[in-house]
């Protein structure tokens, strides 16, 4: 009885050890896959950083930018109101700016010529959001990738043991390949979120350059005072 006490606690002692083993351990048995995952998570965080931050900036506008620029075209002053544009360093502006450049053609030009730097700039704030979309589909691929290599070198590893079902050598090599399937995830799942929240707010600024656009236009229809 007592005998069987002692193992018992050995074994609980065991595994307790082992319940104890380190994020830095685990990472290491994940092999050279979790290297390439902590890699693509670190680009994660750049680039979802980087574009939050060039988004907010973008999206920051004073209310009363097209207040002026319609008192400084209804007042003839297109100077003035070219002035406020590039004194203003926002996606709206660099629109508002190139319409008044196109004042004096028609209509269709300057909504084209609207509409085209409108593109550019939607194009800038979208830059990295496809590796970002690469990602989160492509680590937690990888994750699963670690997981099958892990799992095959397992089993060769008990044919190599003489084809012996050994649950210890297969449960230890299983928790193992796991860890690459688990980093993956922690890769994926933020870089999936980041995504749709980023995508989500450049289409709202897509909304507030169109409403900005239209009034812009509205704009050019008013008689100029004289």
């Amino acid at each position: 009885m007592q005998t069987a006490l002692l193992l018992a606690a050995t074994e609980a002692q065991q595994g307790g050890a082992a319940a104890k083993m380190t994020l830095w351990e685990l990472f290491n048995h994940g092999g050279w896959l979790m290297w390439v995952l902590l890699v693509l998570g670190g680009v994660t965080v750049f680039i979802f950083v980087e574009r939050f931050l060039a988004i907010r900036r973008a999206s920051g506008m004073n209310m009363g930018f097209m207040n002026r620029i319609r008192d400084y075209i209804s007042e003839g002053k297109i100077e003035a109101a070219i002035k406020l544009c590039r004194q203003t360093d926002k996606p709206i502006a660099r629109m508002v700016e190139k319409g008044i450049e196109r004042l004096g053609r028609p209509m269709s030009d300057v909504q084209t010529a609207i509409e085209n730097v409108a593109n550019l700039e939607v194009s800038r704030l979208e830059n990295g959001l496809p590796f970002l979309a690469t990602i989160a589909g492509g680590a937690p691929m990888i994750g699963f990738l670690g997981t099958v290599m892990g799992m095959v070198q397992t089993f060769m590893d008990m044919s190599a043991a003489g084809g012996t079902v050994d649950m210890a050598l297969l449960s230890g090599g299983m928790y193992v390949a796991m860890v690459t399937t688990v980093g993956g995830l922690v890769v994926g799942i933020p870089a999936y979120f980041g995504y749709n929240y980023l995508v989500a707010r450049i289409e709202k600024l897509v909304f507030q350059m169109e409403a900005n656009s239209i009034a812009f236009m509205d704009i050019l229809n008013q008689p100029v005072q004289k």
